[in-house]
């Protein structure tokens, strides 16, 4: 395989200003998602190696979701869990990222330690630094992996395509072995009972608004109660989350563990309100309520078109990414605009949709946040 140059550092300062995000935020994505193509490539890490976790969300299943900086894997193989294999194994990788994408790897910067966890059991975190297209000054930006095979892996995995909306994805894509929609979900919803983390709570409520968790509910909760099982401890009820100490930190961290990693960020207390919603869904089925139906208004909407699946950078003036960022997430957002009449408008709304009219031009569908009346707004240069 020849060498190919990395991209140009422009693309990645247009995506960072496109979601309002750190530039090393945005490289770093770029980075997971060549890191990702390297272990699916390789022969031996693909057939044990299950991803999951956050990172796995944005990159696999959810792509307007939350910037996320670790890559976690379940290893069916326990003897890869050696730090001699797995140092000679990513200097393999290396140096097929550096032939694919022109990143550079430092070999002599890919470590590996190996470390018994709270269970008493074999874990491994590395880290893998790299020099992609910002090429700051100091010493580089590094990627970290956890690695465990102490996980019950209850549903098989199953292959997906990696999110990666820059310029050089390769051709047919990146597919990597990962968690099941279900298993991630169930998961998630033991890892924030066991150590009550900000990310874990903002996973679990954006997971259990998404749509994919109607009909698959009885899986999550048997999965869930397997994962328990095996961890020896209870499932999870509201009650279990309250009486934790961590609660007062879990508040406290909020900003400082997502703030980054999104283009806007909802109050901590959205989040933890919803929580008994989703246990009383889980528990008792009791179904969740269905979205209200927008209606469309007087424009020519053209059916055809459809929001790209992927990220990108627009180059327009209006930044459309943490908009359709909103809608993907239920949240609320506050629009700054000039009617008609030349009045400055700030309304709260929850977007839903974007659509194109017939002439070409992008509608935004929303609900307002005070009445709850459905709305369409022109996405015009004057929206900012």
């Amino acid at each position: 395989m020849g060498r190919t140059d990395v991209i140009d550092r422009q693309e990645i300062m247009d995506f960072s200003r496109e979601f309002g995000l750190a530039q090393n935020v945005i490289e770093k994505d770029y980075m997971l998602g060549w890191l990702l193509a390297g272990i699916a490539q390789h022969a031996e890490l693909s057939a044990s190696w299950a991803f999951k976790g956050g990172t796995c969300l944005k990159k696999c299943y959810f792509e307007t979701y939350r910037f996320s900086e670790d890559l976690d894997f379940t290893l069916a193989d326990a003897e890869h869990q050696d730090e001699g294999f797995l140092v000679n194994t990513f200097r393999e990788i290396a140096g097929w990222i550096y032939d694919a994408s022109g990143i550079e790897v430092p070999r002599d910067l890919i470590r590996f330690e190996v470390y018994k966890n709270p269970r008493g059991k074999t874990s491994v975190q590395g880290r893998i630094a790299y020099r992609g297209p910002l090429r700051p000054g100091g010493d580089p930006p590094r990627i970290k992996l956890d690695l465990t095979d102490d996980e019950v892996l209850v549903a098989d995995p199953v292959s997906r395509e990696v999110f990666h909306p820059y310029s050089d994805t390769p051709e047919g894509g990146i597919h990597v072995p990962c968690y099941c929609f279900e298993e991630v979900f169930a998961e998630k919803i033991r890892a924030l009972s066991e150590r009550l983390r900000p990310r874990d709570l903002y996973d679990v409520i954006h997971l259990y608004r998404h749509d994919s968790t109607r009909q698959g509910r009885e899986l999550i909760l048997s999965i869930l109660e397997a994962k328990c099982a095996f961890k020896g401890m209870p499932v999870p009820t509201m009650e279990i989350l309250k009486a934790k100490p961590e609660q007062a930190e879990l508040v406290a961290e909020w900003e400082n563990m997502l703030g980054h990693q999104v283009p806007v960020l909802p109050p901590f207390e959205q989040f933890w309100q919803e929580l008994p919603e989703v246990f009383e869904w889980l528990y008792r089925a009791v179904e969740k309520a269905a979205p209200p139906v927008i209606p469309v208004g007087r424009q020519t909407i053209d059916s055809s078109w459809r929001v790209p699946v992927m990220a990108q950078a627009w180059h327009t003036k209006v930044p459309l990414e943490p908009v359709r960022f909103a809608a993907a997430n239920h949240l609320c957002v506050q629009l700054n605009y000039i009617d008609a009449k030349g009045i400055r408008k700030t309304p709260i709304i929850e977007p839903y949709s974007l659509r194109q009219t017939s002439e070409g031009n992008l509608l935004l569908y929303a609900v307002k946040h005070e009445t709850g009346e459905p709305r369409a707004y022109s996405l015009h240069p004057s929206l900012r």
